[in-house]
């Protein structure tokens, strides 16, 4: 299991999410995207950036992996899935692919603020910890919110307005090609969620045909919320149920 992380996160956002993992048997990898740690920059990096660097964890594996990714992880992941041959896919509150138009004034405003933010294009976007705490964060307890948002880093500028305002993006960076994705995908939205909302995500999963879960009073951190326990179960329940491929 490889398990991606979403915009000015590092893997570590994965703490709480991959012990279940782990306890049920998988061996789970959660690497940090580049332009993370000290003295390194995301400045300039594409989401294609990020998506071939999961490609090459997954070709340094032995079998190719399950990927799970959570909000902008969720669409590198749709974006690494092909070239990656993995086995299945778990999104959680994932970010939409090129074409998708978001359902909500709250996703126009957004996109409309980060297209406005300076730097333009080039440099990197430090996070809004008041927007974390009010929208991504919502529902994590104070204590915990603290500790996120004190490991939180710049994100490259690049990649988000790729990933919000796609139809100024000439590279198309965030298409995941013609038809459906190939393996079996499961796409998962917290109820509640402002960031990345219940419409949105569903027409993520009816874009990549995805097997498509609401959870009822979650929100954008479906990975370290409370409740995301359940979270967790159903998506293993999930896994449990399909015939995934085994490497050759």
């Amino acid at each position: 299991m490889v398990m991606v992380h979403g915009a000015f996160c590092g893997g570590w956002a994965f703490e709480h999410f991959c012990g279940a993992y782990e306890a049920a048997g998988w061996t789970v990898l959660t690497p940090d995207l580049p332009g993370r740690g000290v003295g390194r920059s995301a400045a300039g990096l594409s989401v294609s950036d990020y998506a071939t660097s999961i490609v090459k964890v997954c070709e340094s594996l032995s079998e190719a992996p399950v990927l799970l990714g959570h909000s902008m992880g969720g669409l590198i992941c749709q974006l690494a899935a092909r070239r990656a041959q993995a086995r299945a896919l778990v999104l959680l509150a994932p970010s939409a692919p090129w074409g998708i138009h978001g359902s909500t004034m709250e996703e126009a405003a957004t996109a409309f603020g980060v297209q406005l933010a300076d730097p333009f294009w080039m440099g990197s976007v430090a996070p809004d910890r008041g927007l974390m705490r009010s929208h991504g964060l919502d529902r994590v307890p104070r204590a915990r919110q603290a500790a996120i948002l004190d490991r939180l880093c710049p994100e490259s500028g690049r990649a988000i307005r790729e990933v919000l305002n796609w139809w100024l993006d000439p590279f198309m960076s965030t298409s995941v090609g013609a038809g459906v994705l190939p393996m079996p995908s499961l796409v998962i939205a917290g109820e509640r969620d402002v960031v990345h909302p219940v419409y949105t995500v569903r027409q993520t999963a009816e874009r990549i045909g995805a097997t498509y879960a609401v959870m009822p009073g979650m929100s954008h951190w479906l990975i370290g919320e409370d409740g995301w326990e359940t979270v967790a179960g159903a998506t293993l329940d999930w896994l449990a149920t399909q015939p995934l491929p085994v490497s050759a």
